[in-house]
């Protein structure tokens, strides 16, 4: 079920390694300090909102399940769909996980063209 995955050099050094395991649009893990009274800083940090998500793939015919940033939540709303926002968004915008359902929702449109392409022999009797 799942289509092979060429290596992506852009993606793989990316410094925030959950990024890409879902979909976050570019969104990563945020640093900055606690500051009292006594002004004696610590070192904290902030994740980004993510949610766990399943959107139906139109090309595939079936749910994907997939956690996703609720910055990239919205822009699939605006898309209209999890396919046409795979298809639109740049790569270093979708990690790993993004990546793997382009692959495959491009496979499933360019096997759907190829059938649709073959003449359709009829038999005459």
């Amino acid at each position: 079920m799942f289509a092979s995955l060429p290596l992506f050099k852009e993606i793989v050094s990316a410094p925030f390694k959950r990024s890409q395991l879902g979909l976050f649009h570019g969104k990563m893990k945020q640093y900055g300090n606690n500051v009292p009274h006594s002004m004696h800083k610590t070192r904290r940090t902030w994740l980004p909102n993510l949610q766990n998500k399943r959107f139906f793939s139109d090309a595939l015919q079936q749910h994907v399940k997939v956690t996703v940033s609720t910055r990239a939540l919205k822009t699939i709303n605006k898309y209209g769909g999890i396919d046409k926002y795979v298809l639109n968004t740049r790569p270093d915008l979708l990690g790993w996980e993004g990546m793997r359902i382009r692959i495959m929702v491009r496979e499933k449109l360019q096997a759907e063209k190829q059938a649709d392409a073959q003449p359709t022999v009829t038999q005459a009797a």
